[in-house]
C-alpha cells in the first residue's frame, strides 16, 4: 500500500521558517519516501505505508518538541494493488 501525507505546522511566520517547519522539513526529507514536495504553507510526501507512517510519527513528535503548537495532517492511500476502486479486497471471495 502507499499513502500521501499533507501536512502544517503552526504557528505561522511569515518572516522566517520557524524552528518547528525546519525540524518537520528535515525529517520528511530524511525519510526514506518516494516523493516530497516542500513549501511555504503546505509540505506532502509519498511512499510506503511503513516509511511514512514512521515519517509522521517522528514529524509528529519532534515538531511537537520544537516548538508547533499545531500540526494540520491528511493521510491518503493512493495505490494498492489489492484493492479495486470500491476499496473492496479484489480476488477473495464473493
Amino acid at each position: 500500500m502507499r499513502l500521501k501525507v499533507e501536512f502544517t505546522t503552526e504557528p505561522f511566520d511569515l518572516d522566517e521558517a520557524p524552528a518547528h517547519a525546519l525540524v518537520a522539513r528535515e525529517v520528511i526529507e530524511a525519510a526514506d519516501l518516494d516523493t516530497v514536495d516542500v513549501g511555504p504553507f503546505g509540505n506532502t510526501a509519498e511512499g510506503a505505508a511503513e516509511a511514512v507512517l514512521a515519517a509522521v510519527d517522528a514529524l509528529l513528535r519532534k515538531s511537537l518538541g520544537a516548538g508547533a503548537t499545531r500540526i494540520s495532517l491528511q493521510v491518503n492511500v493512493i495505490g494498492d494493488a489489492d484493492r479495486d476502486a470500491g476499496g473492496d479486497v479484489v480476488g477473495e471471495g464473493v
